[in-house]
């Protein structure tokens, strides 16, 4: 009997149907090209992996309380085009142009937080207006070319975010351990700390938040500024690492991380959210990326498999909800 109900316990978790997703596919993908599971292939798929799921981990806290941010695609392309403008026109040492461009994208989310929380603008309008904003300046910046960067392999700022290493066939960044730190973290938060309860509470039902002293606004100000904190240090680990700061890049990120923790189990209305399931989510959709393009399937096809894969996700994470209120009457 306990172990029924441990295994029960388990289903009902919002992360079981991710994990047997994401077993799935990396099954399937594994058997249709041996490749796909070759070291080689791994660290690519790992090495991407991290870009998106930095901003997917602040996403996932921001729409637990309730609030959305499509500005952190702009975010990623515009941060390290501003830093590398500041090193190589203004001629300023990398790490003074890193944090400078690091405070202008926490002003970003600053100024998101504030128009949502003091001028009651729903958030989707608030930064769908910022995504434009945000990538006009990136392209009037660099006329809409590359920014120009200059080689900073040996300096200790890019060894320390992007930094590699290899272990047998395996080629690991630092990033991949600042992604895996930062998600303990924010899982420790969310799951652990006050500041979750306040978080959960802000999305669950912000009125009664309130009526018990939960400082509903300030939670979800400082949500929105560690949303754009992280997409600006995903944008200059991924401009570091190839060596380029494209005014265009992140172009359709804000819906991709969306749909990263939608699959992880993060309830859209707020109130739920879990990271374990998002670092899954996360893993499913770059695998799944990674596994078409290995088996010959049109790259072309990637968007059809991603909307059957977040409706049959949702229509899960629904029965289990059902299931679940059923079982407590």
């Amino acid at each position: 009997m306990n172990m029924r109900r441990a295994l029960n316990n388990s289903i009902a978790r919002p992360e079981f149907g991710p994990f047997i997703l994401l077993v799935i596919v990396i099954v399937v993908f594994g058997a249709l090209n041996p490749a796909f599971l070759s070291p080689l292939n791994i660290s690519n798929t790992l090495t991407f992996t991290v870009e998106l799921g930095l901003i997917a981990l602040a996403m996932t806290l921001l729409m637990t309380s309730g609030e959305f941010d499509l500005s952190v695609g702009s975010v990623f392309g515009f941060t390290p085009v501003l830093m590398w403008t500041l090193v190589n026109a203004g001629g300023l040492p990398l790490e003074l142009g890193f944090a400078l461009a690091m405070l202008a994208a926490m002003g970003i989310g600053l100024f998101n937080g504030w128009f949502v929380t003091r001028l009651k603008i729903p958030s989707f309008l608030v930064t769908l207006g910022m995504l434009l904003v945000v990538r006009g300046v990136a392209l009037v910046i660099t006329d809409g070319f590359p920014q120009r960067t200059w080689d900073s392999q040996d300096h200790w700022l890019s060894n320390l975010l992007v930094g590699d290493f290899r272990f047998g066939g395996f080629r690991f960044y630092a990033s991949l351990f600042w992604f895996a730190g930062i998600a303990y973290i924010m899982h420790f938060v969310l799951t652990k700390t006050k500041a979750g309860n306040w978080i959960q509470a802000s999305g669950g039902n912000p009125d009664a938040a309130r009526a018990r002293g939960v400082l509903v606004n300030r939670t979800k100000v400082w949500l929105f500024i560690v949303s754009s904190s992280m997409a600006a240090l995903a944008g200059v680990i991924s401009s570091i690492r190839t060596s380029a700061a494209n005014p265009n890049s992140g172009t359709g990120y804000e819906l991709e991380v969306i749909a990263m923790v939608v699959i992880g189990g993060t309830v859209l209305t707020g109130g739920r959210g879990s990271i374990i399931g998002t670092v899954l989510g996360v893993l499913i959709l770059r695998v799944m990326r990674n596994g078409i393009v290995l088996v010959g399937v049109p790259g072309l096809a990637y968007n059809i498999f991603i909307g059957a894969i977040i409706l049959g996700m949702m229509a899960l994470h629904a029965s289990l909800d059902r299931r679940h209120v059923e079982r407590g009457r």
